[in-house]
């Protein structure tokens, strides 16, 4: 026999053995595997290690996935939704009627915010994209979204023109980005890196109150049912320059009260999100004059998940106070002169042709709405998220859609005096329109003369700028 036929000869011999073989390791590799996905998920829903690492690195990994999937582009985000109308700027001006005195509002497609007269002029403006207050790498947004996907959420003018603000991001968590104070230049003269979001107050004294948020990864006893890890909300108390003088994390507040038990009452889906706080008020003298359930120097706080408004006392960081009612997903509560209070509702008239949202006013009291404006079939009022709205002297209340990208100043009647739209248009087809993050009517009086005067718009900035 050749030295081939003999090869021949053991390979085929040898030919039924492989096969077995083959056989038997991919069994005992697809063994292998499913003992690894069965051990992954004990060790996984049991909370044994290195299940929850494992748990925390998917959802962080899917997280910058999605991030990166679905927030590239601006205009697929909620800052920018479809226009509802295509007219731009002031379209009623009912002089007598409505509440005379200049607006302060801030746009979702730039860090800027804009004070206009009641034809909608721009009488000043403040501009300052994120990455010129932190630079990359600094603060505690380390890897930011771009300049872009960054706007002021929250503003507040003082009388000389320095303007706070608070920088808010689309596609990232958290998505607070922090505080900073500008000059009438915009020039940063302070800046507090904290992650705070939705709104501040600032006190008489000159103290500021806001909201921050972080990612926790810890477990509250007898509350197992908030996700691993989550984002918490803040209560923090700022000096009139910008240092931290208090932080109160909210949940422990809360299952430490009398009113632990709306901790158990979220829907499943905030888990991971169980509060989503989305104002503060500081309540001053005036306010707590009327109001029976909290006190001056008490703040009143939004809580969307719980549906929930409730007072915190900073100093004992006691829970003081708590109420849901008639209102889905809130924002913006005001405590008026009369002690009832004024919110906008965002999903409580879902039921209605008007449309999704409506303003309302509560009497704490007996919990009965006493007032409310829900729109009109023709412009009905419609903002799934963000919203605020202010009561004005001559009783009038001006209402921010903010999803409609619309200012409307309503009487007790519920006509329509004045009304805006943001002008600004942008996206491929030109006709997406930027949120309004934010707005009040301000007295020109309390304000410098100067800055009433039409003027330039403020500069475009960039990196270099730094």
């Amino acid at each position: 026999m050749t030295e081939s036929h003999a090869q021949e000869r053991r390979s085929s011999d040898g030919a039924p053995h492989s096969r077995i073989d083959a056989i038997f390791k991919g069994a005992a590799v697809t063994a292998l595997l499913l003992l690894t996905f069965v051990g992954g998920a004990i060790v996984t829903a049991g909370d044994v290690f290195p299940g929850p690492q494992i748990a925390r690195a998917y959802q962080g990994g899917k997280a910058l996935y999605d991030q990166i999937a679905n927030y590239r582009d601006v205009f697929t985000s909620d800052l920018w939704p479809q226009e509802r109308r295509p007219e731009r700027g002031v379209t009623v001006h009912a002089e007598g009627l409505a509440q005379e005195g200049v607006t302060l509002y801030t746009s979702g497609h730039e860090a800027a915010a804009y004070l206009i007269d009641m034809k909608g002029e721009v009488l000043h403006e403040w501009r300052r994209p994120f990455s010129l207050v932190w630079a990359a790498g600094t603060g505690a947004v380390k890897r930011p979204m771009p300049d872009s996907h960054v706007y002021f959420r929250n503003a507040r003018v003082f009388p000389n023109g320095d303007l706070l603000v608070i920088y808010e991001s689309v596609g990232d968590t958290p998505y607070g980005y922090g505080i900073a104070k500008l000059d009438r230049n915009s020039e940063v003269i302070w800046s507090y890196s904290g992650r705070a979001h939705h709104q501040l107050d600032i006190a008489p004294d000159g103290k500021i109150y806001a909201l921050t948020h972080e990612i926790v990864d810890d477990v509250h006893e007898g509350l197992n049912h908030l996700a691993r890890p989550r984002l918490e909300d803040f209560l923090v108390v700022l000096s009139p320059d910008g240092e931290e003088l208090k932080k109160i994390r909210l949940i422990p507040a809360i299952a430490g009260s009398p009113f632990s038990t709306l901790l158990h009452r979220m829907p499943g889906f905030s888990a991971a999100d169980p509060l989503h706080a989305n104002a503060v008020t500081y309540i001053d003298g005036t306010a707590a004059a009327n109001f029976p359930f909290g006190k001056e120097g008490q703040v009143l706080l939004s809580l969307r998940e719980t549906n929930t408004l409730m007072v915190l006392d900073p100093e004992t960081e006691a829970v003081t106070w708590a109420t849901d009612g008639y209102w889905i997903g809130q924002h913006d509560p005001d405590i008026l002169a009369n002690g009832n209070i004024l919110l906008f509702d965002n999903y409580g008239n879902y039921d209605k042709p008007e449309g999704l949202s409506r303003v309302i006013e509560i009497d704490p009291r007996s919990m009965a709405v006493v007032w409310e404006y829900a729109g009109t079939p023709e412009n009905p009022l419609i903002s799934e998220i963000r919203a605020d709205q202010q009561r004005l002297p001559n009783g009038n209340t001006l209402i921010n859609e903010s999803s409609g990208g619309r200012l409307v100043e309503v009487t007790h009647a519920g006509e329509v005096v004045w009304e805006f739209i943001n002008p600004v248009r942008d996206g491929p087809d030109g006709n997406q329109i930027p949120i309004i993050g934010w707005a009040m009517r301000l007295d020109p009086a309390g304000l410098d003369p100067a800055l009433l005067e039409p003027a330039q718009p403020a500069p475009s900035r960039k990196e270099t700028d730094l």
